[in-house]
């Protein structure tokens, strides 16, 4: 987080420890982006950049000299150190928006963290519209600043990072790993299997929203 923040990042400034050896850190003033109107098409742009700076400035930060710990949901041959959850349930927005929850940050990609933040942001409702989701989809990833093969790679992505979080509630639930196995039970594997599986229906959808423009 100091790293980040010495590179240009506005994020919760860290403050040490307390007397019980726990992390403390500024407290950002705000409601989260889940708990706040739908964003418009403008705030996405928005976000999409925010996402982007973050990965920029994480470029060269070497995980294992960090001491940081494996991903939630390791991939393989990581390159990147990520949040790994910048999702509307940690961005604060206030009159700073600011993206909290930085305890699991590791090393993972940047299209693997990308595809996470997208899909939590415009592709988390089953039941939403797609044209209108593929319109906010779009709105994200150009505030990012994609070039077409980054787009073409997070089509891909979607998908499998969507299960990919299905999968690990259910195998939390089946090892008796908390708290994700709790949240299995508690409705989150039945949103996240509905949301993969829309992810995976409307991949075409998804495929024109991604197109650079003037692309054919």
């Amino acid at each position: 987080m100091r790293l980040l923040r010495d590179r240009g990042i506005d994020l919760p400034e860290p403050l040490g420890f307390d007397a019980q050896g726990r992390s403390v850190t500024e407290f950002v003033p705000g409601p989260l982006a889940m708990d706040s109107p739908a964003l418009s098409p403008g705030q996405l742009r928005t976000v999409g950049a925010m996402v982007r700076a973050i990965h920029d400035a994480s470029v060269g930060i070497d995980g294992d000299d960090l001491g940081l710990g494996p991903a939630l949901i390791p991939i393989p041959a990581p390159d990147l150190v990520c949040h790994g959850d910048l999702t509307p349930w940690n961005l604060v927005l206030g009159e700073r928006w600011v993206f909290i929850d930085w305890d699991g940050a590791a090393a993972s990609s940047r299209v693997w963290d990308l595809a996470y933040s997208v899909q939590a942001f415009t592709l988390n409702d089953a039941g939403a519209d797609p044209a209108e989701a593929a319109a906010h989809l779009g709105a994200f990833i150009d505030g990012y600043g994609a070039d077409q093969a980054l787009r073409d790679a997070l089509l891909d992505t979607l998908p499998r990072r969507t299960w990919a979080m299905h999968d690990l509630l259910a195998s939390a639930h089946r090892e008796g790993r908390e708290p994700w196995g709790s949240m299995f039970l508690e409705g989150h594997g039945d949103h996240w299997r509905g949301v993969a599986r829309y992810v995976e229906r409307h991949t075409q959808v998804w495929a024109k929203a991604l197109r650079v423009a003037g692309a054919p």
